[in-house]
């Protein structure tokens, strides 16, 4: 058996067997152990991973959220919405309004300022919020974009059903026969009293409801009547566009402008030019003919004539 001179048994780190020799208990040599900065990585190294994905999602919400408030000012949106038209983006697929009743939809779409098949970011929310504010009918309204093709639009509408004349005064009224707020003949409200039916006189405020449904079951007869006149808070007389006055009878309303719906289908009977039709008999119409002009006087060569 050879000898190994590090073995001598005189030093005893001479007689410690080299690494690896089978003896784990025993430490490496000190060139084998790796340094301060490698183990402190090595323990860091489980963290970064985490933090990347942490920072990737603040990135996207920081982005998402300077474009939202962005969004949100007219002002600050403009170069961004001019930016996102250009390169093309997604189209209006739907436009969904809510709340409409006495305001067309064709206002509406008008007052949006853009159609379906324009760009979703080519048109301004606030202003055409403030156009359809500005319709007759619209107390307020909202805009909203509904990514990806949507735009919804939700109206709340002043509540008048037709115009009171009573004594001189006119007011705008709703189905309770109250009169509806911030009156005046100028706007909004001078367009509505154009629109709506007129009522005349004492009590027609609070009876108007139930005769303006009743009239709007016949829309052949309703295109023909300007005004709705309360007679004696019993029952109602109509007043043509010719100046016709329809006589109505009490309480049987409804039936009696079917009638007048029907002879107008079959005869053209409001296209006559007569001063009246009384209706208030169910089984018979008396239609009031205006008199025959006065004969004209003789010319002066007739009265020479033998």
């Amino acid at each position: 058996m050879r000898h190994d001179p590090r073995f001598d048994g005189s030093d005893p780190r001479r007689n410690t067997p080299p690494y690896g020799s089978g003896r784990p208990d025993l430490p490496p040599q000190f060139g084998d152990r790796p340094s301060r900065m490698r183990l402190f990585w090595r323990r860091q190294k489980r963290l970064v991973r985490p933090a990347i994905v942490t920072l990737g999602v603040l990135g996207i919400l920081a982005v998402g959220g300077r474009f939202f408030y962005d969004a949100a000012s007219e002002k600050r949106f403009a170069p961004l919405r001019a930016k996102l038209v250009q390169m093309q983006p997604l189209q209006i697929r739907h436009v969904i309004i809510n709340g409409r009743g006495l305001t067309t939809e064709a206002e509406i779409n008008e007052a949006l300022g853009t159609s379906i098949g324009n760009p979703i970011f080519g048109f301004s929310v606030e202003a055409a919020r403030t156009r359809i504010d500005a319709l007759p009918f619209v107390d307020h309204a909202t805009v909203e974009r509904h990514m990806p093709d949507t735009v919804v639009i939700n109206i709340t509408e002043r509540t008048p059903i037709a115009v009171w004349q009573d004594h001189g005064h006119f007011s705008l009224i709703n189905r309770a026969g109250e009169e509806v707020p911030d009156q005046g003949l100028t706007g909004k409200n001078a367009e509505a009293f154009l629109r709506l039916p007129l009522v005349v006189g004492d009590g027609a405020n609070s009876a108007a409801a139930f005769m303006i449904d009743a009239l709007s079951a016949q829309p052949v007869v309703k295109s023909q009547v300007t005004a709705l006149i309360r007679v004696g808070s019993r029952r109602w007389d109509m007043t043509l566009r010719d100046g016709t006055t329809i006589l109505l009878p009490e309480g049987a309303e409804a039936a009696a402008l079917a009638r007048l719906a029907q002879y107008e289908g079959s005869m053209r009977l409001l296209e006559r030019p007569v001063p009246s039709i009384d209706l208030r008999l169910p089984d018979r119409m008396v239609i009031h003919q205006a008199p025959p002009p006065p004969p004209s006087p003789p010319t002066p060569d007739a009265q020479k004539q033998p």
